[in-house]
């Protein structure tokens, strides 16, 4: 009985936080380059004095799932889509490196150029700025070139280069911010394998009918500790009952 009310009660109480997550996978289904979070859990006896007749439940795995999206085309100059493994490299306030899928970049007021949330594209030299009346074309390997739109066309003007990782999965987590990093706070390094798909998005990796199925399960397995934890209510009265009567 005390081994089912820790087990029933903690495993009700991460049932809720999974149930939070699959929530939040379910409202990002729409999120350019999004990643779906994934909970996993796993029982765990208490080791104390006496034996080991408790248990409760832990996170045994919180991660995510680097699948790619679906790409959309946009035919958006700007818009640009890592295909297959790899990650857009942003320059944060504070100097240090993040990642992301998420392509819709812009320009702002200065010309240079950021990510949909306003921070700054980092290229492999540096930060890119683009200048006023040109048109932006993005390469396979991320150099970004403009042509002049005031004047007879010439060639094509390079700007720079995406700063394109791919560091191990293993060594990335993601931020409160929904960017990620690696673990250990390093820059990771430019890898010249990726590739990207300039006028397009890569959309959420998230299933949405994956995502309510998951979210109905979830439910079923909290009414079932509820359950359980109102057997464990009962038992104890019982129990209480019977000592009465010695």
């Amino acid at each position: 009985m005390d081994k089912l009310i820790y087990t029933a009660g903690s495993g009700a109480k991460h049932i809720l936080e999974k149930q939070a997550t699959a929530s939040n996978n379910l409202a990002n289904v729409t999120t350019t380059g999004f990643r779906a979070q994934i909970d996993s859990f796993r029982a765990v006896p208490i080791v104390g004095e006496g034996l080991p007749t408790r248990a409760f439940v832990v996170n045994a795995t919180v991660g995510s799932d680097f699948s790619s999206g679906p790409l959309q085309m946009t035919g958006r100059d700007l818009d640009v889509a890592v295909k297959g493994k790899g990650w857009l490299a942003v320059q944060m306030a504070d100097g240090s490196e993040a990642y992301t899928r998420a392509g819709a970049l812009q320009m702002n007021e200065n010309g240079l150029l950021q990510s949909a949330q306003g921070h700054t594209i980092a290229g492999d030299g540096g930060p890119i700025s683009v200048p006023p009346e040109v048109s932006v074309s993005i390469g396979g390997d991320g150099t970004i070139s403009t042509i002049a739109t005031t004047t007879k066309p010439g060639a094509p003007t390079v700007l720079g280069r995406l700063k394109l990782v791919n560091p191990p999965e293993a060594d990335m987590v993601r931020g409160e911010d929904g960017l990620f990093r690696l673990k250990d706070g390093s820059a990771a390094q430019a890898d010249p394998n990726v590739v990207v798909a300039g006028g397009a998005l890569e959309g959420s990796n998230v299933s949405p009918i994956d995502s309510m199925v998951t979210m109905i399960a979830l439910a079923r397995s909290f009414d079932l500790q509820m359950s359980l934890m109102k057997n464990a209510e009962n038992n104890a009265a019982k129990a209480t009952q019977i000592l009465a009567l010695n």
